[in-house]
Formats: structure tokens, C-alpha cells, sequence
């Protein structure tokens, strides 16, 4: 049996070898072309990783692993089985890559080896402890390190690693003396024990290094040395096939003007693991599905970033994407990425779902069943433009969208007080029944000032009582810049260190507070939030007083309250951050998925899908004058939000870049207040006026089984926080079996028992039912479903109907805005 398997494998090996020969003189290969073309070693250490390119019948390929590299004169460089460059000594030569009998050159010129350059602790060794993991939050980057042994996370204290290395636990970390001695060797080769496993082998080029360093001494970098000032990713973009590859190459550029190939100690990471993976020499491999990710590079606290494409098989003309139709600048940006993708477009969606969707994304509640009727009927071609003019003016668009903001802003009234809670909400429904621009509402917010019982936005400020808390906040809620890593440390995915988030924070030093203070679980006192002209924030590991200092750029000065230099320096127009942040925010409203996700997470290593069309939603929001109405109007009436939500063979596969409408469920209070419009049995709900519709809520605390099962965030939490709209079994069974849902069906003064009794039709009722759930008429097969219910034996008319109605309500069809 095994030589019959040997016998099998030998003929498989065979025929895939015959088969690659055969494929190797069947294509054609063209610009073939070695990466960099020209290549400078300035020391005995200098490296290059080369990258062989070429086009293959009409596509870019790597063909790195398959070229053979020949040498001019190999006693000036050597190149590596894994096609990296390196000096042997001064001079100049050439690099010969062939593939296929194609060939392309490089020149590369030595210098600098005269003198061997020193090995350093910031150049040579910190790099490494990032690249192998060791200064990672699962080892000894953790609060209490691991084992005795701690680092600064990613190494962002040089000054205390190289304490920690040197001289903790009396220095017997490292041995001059015997360096190959030193536990630090011994433990990172595995010779002793290491629960961090064998990140490295003895006589490697990285064991080499750090050995060499403790025989040299253990320096530091000299004062002055050039540090990394940005990092730069080759390819920045590229489309590749299913299951190819691409070796990336990331360089370093110095202070001084110099760069350096640092590839092998960069840490690599895709956003997108599934579609597009990179191993930790940085080469990325393609999944065997079409889609996109971001590979990202860090290196000494720089990032860079290359977005890899992989496009759906087989080819759509060029024609049809020319030909799509155009409403504003949102069609063609995401026609454009369509077409680079190889996916198609959905078809627009008919009218009744556009009814639906629009009623459900601006105003958060179903239409009736005339509205229905009169846009069914309406013969207009402009009807979806006047449907979206129309809802933008309507009163229950102020209380959906201020929602939106109550969730992020909404303290708990059992910390701050019922009437400063209040207050609040009161003031941001004002705020959107008035259309306040987003600037002067994001100012208002950043610099309240005022009594809680008068001014609502000062109830912030009585919420969040430490600098520290509002730099969190502000700069996620209002730039989608998350600082909170930056509190402890460096920002292990971004540029922001403490440095930054302590400058950030000393524009709230001087907040100051008059009045009865907190007391949870009541705190129903008044507070006066104001300038109070005194108050700082220390750096924590230096101690230096911070003065207030913008993220980037420069702020205005502030003449009393440095709140106001911040406010206007976030709500510029110049700052890209700000505009964008909220454009992504309603898009994924209005789309069901953000540009970047989490919509508040901006940041190099999390682009956008589509970064032209969020440079664009940004600029046309900020030309708009900052108008919501006008952001949302612009997203509405383009042709990409009217598409169909069912997927066509080209773009089944998207789900995120809006080949077609995503699916999103309804939230509780939407869901909510549709059972009792279709129903017409009101909700009642404590600490509210009779009438009080959910959206109107005023706190989470109202109770409510309805609005738990569905999602309402939790009221223990500690805003900002944001809906899981995730759908559960709980909430399937709630729809079936809740009481107070079938009270609602079965209410004698409800729908069903009125329709019952009327003198409409079976049909009609039928027809009436479909247009309050669905917001369109039954087709025929669906009629005749619901009226054999009717015509079942021994079932009343009002029976039949509450029934129907039940099924309807229970659909997913009514769950979801398609």
C-alpha cells in the first residue's frame, strides 16, 4: 500500500512539474524589473530586500521566488536565499534578475565598510523586542510584565527597557563578560526555560546582534543620533490574484535625510486576515475569495499602509460602469471602485422599499397606509427627491436623529441627576428641531459652561469630572480618534503618544465646578460648570506640566477658557478629521455599513474602504455649511443609496463596498413605535407624558422589556457606547409569544378588531395589513395565503385578521429595512 501511495505521489509530482514547464512556456512576461532599481548599502549592517515584478499576460505579478539573481562581482554584495542584498565590501555592481529568459538589472553601490558601525539599544535592539512579540501586551509589554520581567508596551520608554535590561535584578539579565551567557540569549534561543517560546535561533543574525551588543556594552544611541521620522510601504496599493502573492518592502527615513530597508523588523498586520493575510516577513498572500484589505507596517511608533485588492474573476466591459447612472459625486466614486473590484451593481430597488427605507432612515417610523398609496400611485420621476425633501422637514426627524446623539452623550441620571438628564436631552432635540449646524454644536458642547438645571450641554461636564475622561471622549466622538491607548502608553496602532493626550487633556484643566457635587444614586443638586483659570495635568512619567496643545496643527489662543481654543480648532475646515468623522458616522446611518469601521476609529491602520468618497462626503458637508439635512440629502438622493438590496452573481460576494444596499434591522425604539402605529394601541411609559413615543424617551432608565430585548443600550453603562444591532432568539420569541405584543394584536380597540369590523372586504383588509407592515400591496400569492386564513372553519373575520397581522409583524420582512 505505501508504494502504491509513493508510486501515486511520484506521478502527481511529476505531472504538476510537467504542468508548471508547460505553463512557464506558454506565458508571456513583460517589464520584468527588480524593486528598488538602484540600491545604496552605506554600512557592514546596510540590507535590501529585492522584489522581481513583472506583467504576465496583461497582470502585474511577483515573480521574486521564481527569478534567479546573478551577481556582477560577488565579493562587493551577496544576495540571500530569501533575496536580500548585502555588502561585502566598497565598490560598484550589478544585480541580474532572470525569469523565464527575460532579465532586468539593478545597480547597487557600497560605502561605509571601512568601519563597522556600533550596535545601538534604540536602533538595533528595541526593533527587535517589537518584531518577536517580547514587549507585547500577552508578554513582558503587560501592566506587571511577565515573570518578573517587565517592558514598556511596544517599547515606547526606551529609557526604562533599557533599565529593566541592564540593570533590574542586579543586571544578571545580561553578562559582558560572557555574553552568550546572558539570560537574555539563553531565554530567547529556549537553551533555559521561556514561557514566550524560541523567537529566535543560536548563531541567527538576530542572536548576533544582541549578542554583540552586550559584548560592546549595551549602548544607547549617541545624543543627536537621527531617529525615525516616517515610514514608507512599497507597493502603497496593488491588485492582485486569488491565492498570489506579494512581497512588500517597508523603508525607514531618518532625521538626517537617510533611509534604511527595515522590513525584517517591521511588525506586519492585515484588517482583513481572511481575504488577505501577510506572514511576518512581510509577504502577503491572497485568499481565494475577491474582496480588500489593508496591510499595515509599524516601525518605531511609524506606520504605513498598502491596500491590496483581490478583483472578482472574469471581466465586465468598461461600458456598463460608463453608462450607470450618475445623481451626484457618490455614484461615480463608487462606480469607480466597483469597476476595480469586478463587481456590478445591484438593480435600483422598486418603489414601495425606497418608501420604506427613507420613512425608516430619516423619520424612524413606517408611513401610513395613504402615504403609501399616494407615492405608489404618484407618476412623478422626481417623487424620490420630493419624498426626501418632504421627511427631512417633518418633526419626528429631530427626535430619530437626536437619538442617535443621546446614546453617545446621555449620562445616567442616577449619577448626575434626573433634571440635569433631562435638561440635556431637551437641549440636543432642540438642537435638531432647529437644524443647528454641526460645528456650533460640537462648540457648544466642547465649551458649556452654565448651570445643569439651565444650560443642557453643561451636564457633560458634570458627568465627566476628569481631563482624562473628556479627552477620551471628545476626540472619539468628535474626530474618531481614539486616544484612550495613548493614556499608559504609545498608541500601539497610531502615531499618538502620552505627550499628545496629555496636551489634549490640559484644555480641560481648568473646568471648574460650583454647587452640591455628586452623591449616586440620587445627586439631584444643581452645578455651575465655568472657567475657573486654574488647574493642570502632568505628564505622568515626567511629571512636566502640561500646557494645551492640538493633536496637530495650531489652535487658536483662547482669552479665558482654553475649552473655546480646542472647540474651534476641531471644528476648522482645515481639520480633516472632524468633517469626516461625522460624514462616516450617517453614512453607515443611511448604508448600514461605515466607510471605516468602527465609524469612530480613524486612523491609518483602519482606512476607509473608499477613501476618495470620504474625502468627498467630508468637503461637501463642510461646503454644505455644516448642515446634516444637507449631508443626509446628498447620500439619499444618490443613485448608490436607491439600489436593491438582493445581491446579482457579481456582488454577492460585497459587503463593503455597496455593490448594493446592506440589510440593517430596525432599532428598539423604531420597532417599538411601528407595532403601535400599525396596531394603534399607544405605549405607555413612566416619567413621560401621555402620547410619548419611543424615539422621545427621554432616558434609558424608563423600563421597558420591549426596548431590552431589542437592544437599547444598557443604562449602566458608561456612555459614549453605541447599539448592537446584532439579532437574538430571545428577540424572535418576544414577537411571538410577548404579552403585552399580543394585548397590542388583539386590543378591542386596535387595528385588527376595527378592520374586522368594517365593512371593507377580506381583500381590502389583506391590502390594508400589507401597507401598514410592508408599505406595499400583497402580490397574488401571497393574497391567496392570507385569505384561505379567513376562510378557514370555525375562525372569525377578526380572528383571521389579528392572525394575519401576527404573521406579518413576525416576518423578517418587517424586522429589516431592506
Amino acid at each position: 500500500m505505501r508504494v502504491r501511495r509513493s508510486i501515486i505521489a511520484v506521478i502527481a509530482v511529476i505531472t504538476m512539474g510537467w504542468s508548471g514547464i508547460a505553463l512557464a512556456e506558454t506565458r508571456t512576461i513583460t517589464d520584468l524589473r527588480i524593486v528598488p532599481d538602484t540600491i545604496t548599502l552605506n554600512d557592514a549592517s546596510a540590507r535590501q530586500r529585492l522584489v522581481v515584478m513583472g506583467t504576465v499576460d496583461g497582470r502585474s505579478v511577483d515573480l521574486t521566488r521564481e527569478a534567479e539573481i546573478e551577481v556582477g562581482d560577488s565579493a562587493l554584495v551577496t544576495v540571500t536565499r530569501d533575496r536580500v542584498a548585502r555588502p561585502q565590501a566598497n565598490g560598484e555592481t550589478n544585480l541580474v534578475a532572470v525569469v523565464d529568459g527575460q532579465k532586468a538589472s539593478a545597480t547597487v553601490r557600497v560605502s561605509g565598510m571601512e568601519a563597522e558601525r556600533p550596535i545601538t539599544f534604540e536602533h538595533d535592539v528595541m526593533p527587535m523586542l517589537t518584531r518577536f512579540g517580547c514587549n507585547s501586551g500577552p508578554c513582558h509589554g503587560k501592566q506587571r510584565g511577565q515573570n518578573g520581567f517587565q517592558l514598556s508596551l511596544l517599547g515606547f520608554d526606551p529609557n526604562f527597557d533599557h533599565n529593566a535590561m541592564t540593570k533590574e535584578a542586579r543586571g544578571r539579565r545580561v553578562f559582558p563578560a560572557a555574553p552568550e551567557q546572558s539570560l537574555l540569549l539563553l531565554k530567547a534561543t529556549a537553551t533555559l526555560p521561556h514561557g514566550g517560546g524560541k523567537p529566535i535561533e543560536a548563531g541567527s543574525e538576530e542572536y548576533e546582534v544582541l549578542r554583540r551588543w552586550i559584548a560592546e556594552g549595551m549602548a544607547r544611541d549617541p545624543e543627536g543620533s537621527p531617529s525615525v521620522v516616517g515610514l514608507e510601504i512599497s507597493p502603497t496599493e496593488r491588485s492582485i490574484a486569488a491565492g498570489d502573492q506579494q512581497q512588500a518592502i517597508v523603508t525607514a527615513h531618518y532625521s538626517d535625510g537617510s533611509t534604511a530597508d527595515v522590513t525584517h523588523l517591521a511588525d506586519f498586520q492585515s484588517n482583513e486576515s481572511a481575504v488577505v493575510a501577510v506572514d511576518e516577513s512581510g509577504l502577503i498572500q491572497a485568499g481565494d475569495r475577491p474582496g480588500e484589505a489593508a496591510i499595515s507596517a509599524r516601525f518605531e511608533g511609524q506606520f504605513a499602509t498598502c491596500g491590496v485588492t483581490i478583483p472578482l474573476e472574469g471581466s465586465v466591459p468598461s461600458e456598463l460602469y460608463e453608462n450607470l447612472p450618475r445623481s451626484n459625486v457618490i455614484d461615480g466614486l463608487v462606480w469607480n471602485k466597483l469597476q476595480k473590484l469586478g463587481l456590478t451593481p445591484s438593480t435600483p430597488t422598486d418603489d414601495a422599499t425606497f418608501l420604506r427605507r427613507a420613512h425608516l432612515d430619516i423619520i424612524g417610523r413606517l408611513p401610513t397606509p395613504e402615504e403609501s398609496r399616494a407615492f405608489l400611485d404618484d407618476p412623478s420621476p422626481e417623487k424620490r427627491t420630493v419624498l426626501i425633501d418632504r421627511l427631512l422637514e417633518r418633526p419626528e426627524y429631530a427626535d430619530h436623529w437626536a437619538t442617535k446623539w443621546m446614546d453617545l452623550l446621555r449620562p445616567n441620571p442616577y449619577r448626575v441627576g434626573i433634571k440635569a438628564v433631562w435638561n440635556l436631552d431637551a437641549w440636543i432635540r432642540r438642537a435638531f428641531r432647529e437644524n443647528m449646524p454641526y460645528d456650533e454644536f460640537v462648540r457648544t458642547i466642547v465649551a458649556a459652561e452654565g448651570s445643569t438645571f439651565q444650560e443642557g450641554p453643561a451636564t457633560i461636564f458634570r458627568d465627566r469630572r476628569d481631563p482624562e475622561e473628556l479627552t477620551t471622549m471628545v476626540s472619539q466622538l468628535f474626530l474618531g480618534i481614539r486616544l484612550d491607548c495613548a493614556r499608559c502608553h504609545h498608541h500601539p496602532f497610531e502615531v499618538w503618544g502620552q505627550e499628545d493626550f496629555y496636551g489634549f487633556a490640559a484644555y480641560f484643566a481648568e473646568v471648574g465646578r460650583k454647587g452640591t457635587g455628586l452623591s449616586p444614586p440620587i445627586s439631584g443638586g444643581e452645578e455651575i460648570i465655568f472657567a475657573s483659570g486654574k488647574g493642570s495635568v502632568a505628564h505622568p512619567l515626567t511629571g512636566e506640566t502640561m500646557k494645551p496643545a492640538p493633536l496637530f496643527g495650531e489652535a487658536p489662543e483662547a482669552e479665558n477658557d482654553p475649552r473655546e481654543s480646542l472647540a474651534y480648532w476641531m471644528t476648522d475646515a482645515d481639520n480633516p478629521y472632524f468633517a469626516q468623522v461625522i460624514a462616516n458616522r450617517v453614512w453607515a446611518d443611511l448604508m448600514g455599513i461605515g466607510l471605516v469601521e468602527p465609524v469612530d476609529d480613524l486612523r491609518a491602520t483602519n482606512p476607509p474602504t473608499n477613501p476618495e468618497l470620504l474625502d468627498a462626503l467630508a468637503k461637501e458637508f463642510v461646503a454644505g455649511g455644516y448642515d446634516l439635512k444637507h449631508l443626509i440629502r446628498t447620500i439619499m438622493t444618490s443613485q448608490v443609496y436607491g439600489l436593491d438590496a438582493r445581491p446579482n452573481d457579481r456582488n454577492v460576494v460585497d459587503v463593503r463596498n455597496y455593490a448594493r444596499h446592506y440589510r440593517k434591522r430596525l432599532g428598539a425604539e423604531v420597532l417599538l413605535d411601528a407595532v403601535c402605529d400599525i396596531t394603534e394601541v399607544p405605549e405607555s411609559y413612566d416619567a413621560a407624558a401621555p402620547g410619548t413615543r419611543a424615539s422621545q424617551i427621554w432616558t434609558h432608565r424608563v423600563p421597558s422589556t420591549f426596548l431590552d430585548t431589542f437592544g437599547r443600550p444598557d443604562p449602566n453603562q458608561d456612555p459614549p457606547c453605541e447599539r448592537v444591532p446584532d439579532t437574538s432568539v430571545t428577540q424572535v420569541l418576544h414577537l411571538m409569544n410577548a404579552p403585552a405584543l399580543h394585548s397590542k394584536i388583539t386590543n378591542d380597540d386596535g387595528v385588527a378588531a376595527k378592520l374586522a369590523a368594517s365593512d371593507r372586504s377580506d381583500e381590502e383588509i389583506v391590502e390594508e395589513l400589507y401597507l401598514r407592515v410592508f408599505c406595499r400591496l400583497p402580490s397574488e400569492e401571497e393574497k391567496a395565503i392570507a385569505l384561505a386564513v379567513f376562510n378557514e372553519p370555525e375562525v372569525d373575520r377578526r380572528k383571521a385578521t389579528e392572525d394575519v397581522l401576527w404573521a406579518l409583524i413576525n416576518s423578517a420582512e418587517f424586522i429589516f429595512i431592506n
